[in-house]
């Protein structure tokens, strides 16, 4: 996990700093990003390079940021595993 809050450029930062981190897992990858008022994510199965490419990553703009990679070490792979997660509260 690689959270980031208070950057106007949180997107690109967590980027870079999944790329640090990947060693932790090389199955999937995903990124949110919001800007106080709404939410922008992407994850997929693949490196990070191969999920958070440059066009993804030219969409949002936002000073919070929270990105994961995963590597399963038990169950399934798929991508409905991948995070990081969004939850609404009502």
């Amino acid at each position: 996990m690689f959270p980031l809050y208070g950057n106007k450029d949180a997107a690109w930062v967590a980027y870079l700093g999944l790329f640090v981190i990947q060693r932790r897992g090389q199955q999937r990858a995903g990124i949110k990003v919001a800007d106080g008022c709404r939410v922008w994510g992407h994850k997929s199965m693949g490196l990070v390079s191969e999920v958070l490419w440059e066009e993804p990553l030219a969409i949002p703009t936002g000073s919070v940021a929270s990105g994961n990679v995963r590597c399963s070490t038990t169950g399934s792979s798929v991508l409905s595993k991948a995070k990081p997660f969004l939850a609404h509260h009502g």
